[in-house]
């Protein structure tokens, strides 16, 4: 105890001891201050960073770090272990990333801080073509990642197939890998920007336009008709022969790889006329035959009834059709060649049928009795003995 004079000149005594509990809780409060405060090493998609915290847990470190955290990061140790001084947090930040997978593209939901490890996680060959650098850094949105596997493609161009393993993603980088450069009329099976897949073939084919064709051919002649009445029906004569003409064709070529694809004609000139055929033909009608009569035969050697008469002419406009064709209509003629009057007669048959009643050939009767001895014939054989038994139905 303490003894202090007031004012008043009397003494006074204070506790010391309450002054000095409250110095020793200050001492102690900051000593527990000092102890509390840690040094925490926080890392954040690789951005490292020193934090003074007195946050007890992962959790409140990165929360007072303001790093907001989604269900879908990922954090090392869990936010709800303890931490001490000296501690260091893992923080990977769930991220979206654009990739195009061998030309399909999709979202990716990945904590991958970089390129590496995003494609760790996809499980691509490790000889795949990648679009930015394996340690570009993802960000939380707005990535975008092309990868195109190794793939073997098949080259056939200029007569030769080639085969090789690439990772280009188009058709137009596999030729131009390849040293291909195709002219502005070639042509490839698959479009310059198809994207690549396994065991694609590749045809390039070579389009030449340039070349032209000339080629002759005949043009053919014409007939013309021309009556005459000299000439009598059922006559003709060639009276100008016709011959074709000739015309010289110029056509465009398209050749793949070497060999036609197409032609169209461009131009045509005619370099030889055709000559054309002349016909004449008769239109006067023919005059009828006039009958000649049959000469008396002796009535000693022939004995012949030439006086006998015939009966009516049955069948007479068909025997005159096959008249007009077996002897143009003469009833008496008599070429010498065996044969004899309208319908030709042989001896023989003429005779067989009864013919010797009017005369000794069929030249010399007339064509009633002709016709007579016909329909005998006709009876017992029909047609068929004459050439131009057709003619009846015509």
């Amino acid at each position: 105890m303490v003894k202090f004079f007031t004012t008043d000149g009397k003494f006074s005594f204070i506790k010391v001891g309450t002054q000095l509990l409250v110095l020793c809780a200050l001492v102690v409060g900051l000593v527990a201050f000092v102890g509390n405060n840690k040094t925490i090493t926080l890392n954040v998609d690789g951005k490292v960073t020193s934090v003074q915290t007195f946050g007890g847990t992962v959790g409140q470190v990165v929360k007072s770090a303001n790093v907001e955290l989604k269900p879908a990061d990922r954090v090392s140790p869990s936010v709800d272990a303890t931490v001490q001084d000296g501690t260091v947090i893992n923080v990977n930040m769930a991220k979206e990333v654009k990739v195009s997978l061998d030309g399909a593209e999709k979202t990716v939901n990945t904590t991958a801080q970089d390129v590496a490890g995003l494609v760790t996680e996809l499980g691509v060959a490790s000889a795949s073509s990648i679009s930015v650098p394996t340690d570009a850094q993802l960000s939380v949105a707005g990535s975008f990642v092309s990868i195109s596997t190794p793939k073997s493609v098949s080259i056939v161009a200029d007569g030769k197939v080639e085969t090789a393993t690439t990772t280009a993603a188009t058709v137009g980088k596999v030729l131009e890998d390849a040293g291909l450069t195709l002219g502005a009329n070639d042509r490839s099976s698959q479009p310059a920007n198809a994207h690549v897949v396994n065991n694609m073939v590749i045809k390039v084919s070579r389009v030449d336009t340039g070349q032209t064709a000339v080629t002759a051919a005949d043009v053919p002649f014409t007939s013309e008709i021309i009556e005459s009445t000299d000439m009598f029906k059922g006559e003709k004569e060639v009276t100008q022969a016709g011959s074709a003409g000739k015309v010289e064709k110029t056509f465009k070529l398209v050749l793949v790889d070497g060999r036609e694809a197409s032609r169209t004609l461009v131009s045509e000139t005619v370099t030889a006329q055709p000559v054309t055929e002349k016909i004449t033909v008769g239109t006067k009608a023919k005059p009828e035959p006039v009958a000649k009569a049959a000469p008396a035969a002796p009535a000693a050697s022939a004995g012949a009834n030439t006086g006998a008469a015939a009966p009516a002419m049955m069948n007479e406009a068909m025997w005159d059709k096959i008249a007009q064709c077996e002897s143009t209509g003469n009833w008496s003629i008599n070429t010498g060649n065996g044969y004899y009057g309208g319908l030709q007669f042989d001896i023989r048959t003429w005779l067989g049928a009864g013919g010797g009643a009017y005369a000794p050939n069929a030249s010399l009767a007339t064509k009633a009795q002709q016709i007579d001895i016909a329909n005998r014939v006709y009876a017992q054989r029909g047609l068929q003995p004459w050439g131009c038994g057709w003619a009846a139905t015509s």
